[in-house]
């Protein structure tokens, strides 16, 4: 699929789509919460006189600098970053698109932007960006049927943007402070956020009749990073503000147990692929933090630089990357041995990471 050279702005909700706050209304409140005009993100074309890069690999690592603006490309077997594409203002976030081809990256500002950076990772070029409207604040990314899905912090709300039509197809207002990630079932039939202000995650699953139904879950404070368990029995919430971790039963939609994990500060957590581990970034506990998703018990706790964030594993499972963020590396975990092995250099102040696997 290829998107026009031409720069385009799309609109913020196509005929039939469902909101539970109106538009208008989210705009308002959030502009003038946020008392910021509204900004977007122009591509930035790739200088002539630089000789090529050498071409992505079929599994490729993405890395975002946020001080540089960047987006790396990296080749998971020699460590070595292959490429770098601009990405625009304060980039958060990334996602691949399932075909491996593209990818898409939040430029967030705490409220401040309202656009989508785009990359041909086959070109290794930035494309013209998306141009969200008013649902500003762009964060968390998933990328499920096709299309990419968003959060938009500054409006309390979630978004689809169509790939095939360009435009932004679906919103969905979940009145919770701070929307910041999200997870998006592979069916699309169910959706995970976490709420960080709110203390809370949202549950929202499609009805028979084609609508959403939201169940929202008090969990702890500063409730950021989460993930769903491999067999979509569990979310695990990470808690910022009170260092402990909420399990929460999909299926009942409540918490069934919280951890009182001491991960102060922690802003990502993962499952292993194979569902048998946690793995929780701190940036205030300065490390990751390996729990038992059976015992629920500490396994060990990873010394890395001053504190780490962004956090993905490679497709085999047998190593996670880690963004160490005050200290400017990529760190290469073994999930085995649980311990660095190596480290990149990816730029200033790494954090969001994704997996890009070409088909």
């Amino acid at each position: 699929m290829q998107i026009s050279a031409r720069t385009r702005v799309f609109t913020a909700i196509a005929a039939g789509a469902v909101t539970l706050v109106s538009i208008s209304a989210l705009s308002a409140s959030r502009t003038a919460r946020a008392g910021l005009a509204a900004s977007t993100v122009s591509s930035v074309a790739v200088p002539n006189n630089v000789a090529p890069p050498e071409q992505t690999p079929k599994d490729a690592l993405l890395v975002l600098s946020k001080q540089g603006q960047t987006l790396a490309i990296v080749d998971p077997a020699s460590l070595r970053v292959i490429a770098k594409v601009p990405v625009g203002n304060d980039p958060h976030e990334v996602i691949a698109s399932s075909d491996g081809k593209m990818a898409f990256v939040s430029n967030y500002g705490g409220g401040r932007y309202n656009a989508l950076a785009v990359i041909d990772l086959v070109g290794q070029k930035a494309l013209p960006s998306i141009d969200l409207g008013p649902l500003r604040g762009p964060h968390g990314l998933a990328f499920a049927g096709g299309k990419t899905w968003f959060t938009a912090e500054a409006a309390d709300a979630i978004g689809r943007f169509d790939l095939e039509t360009m435009k932004v197809d679906w919103i969905l207002g979940t009145g919770q402070d701070r929307t910041h990630m999200i997870w998006v079932s592979p069916d699309e039939k169910w959706i995970v956020t976490s709420n960080v202000a709110a203390a809370t995650v949202s549950i929202i699953e499609q009805t028979d009749r084609g609508g959403w139904k939201q169940t929202v879950v008090p969990v702890g404070k500063g409730s950021e990073g989460f993930d769903v368990s491999p067999d979509g029995k569990q979310i695990w919430v990470a808690n910022a503000g009170d260092g402990t971790i909420s399990i929460v039963n999909a299926a009942q939609k409540k918490v069934i147990e919280t951890l009182h994990a001491n991960v102060g500060g922690a802003n990502r957590l993962k499952f292993t692929l194979d569902g048998k581990r946690v793995l929780v970034a701190s940036l205030g506990e300065a490390g990751l933090t390996v729990i038992d998703a059976t015992t629920h018990k500490e396994i060990k706790r990873i010394a890395i630089g001053r504190g780490v964030a962004g956090t993905v594993m490679e497709p085999g499972g047998k190593r996670a990357f880690v963004a160490c963020s005050p200290d400017d590396f990529v760190a290469v975990v073994d999930l085995e041995k649980l311990e660095v092995v190596g480290k990149i250099d990816v730029g200033k102040e790494p954090d969001g990471e994704a997996w890009a696997t070409r088909q």
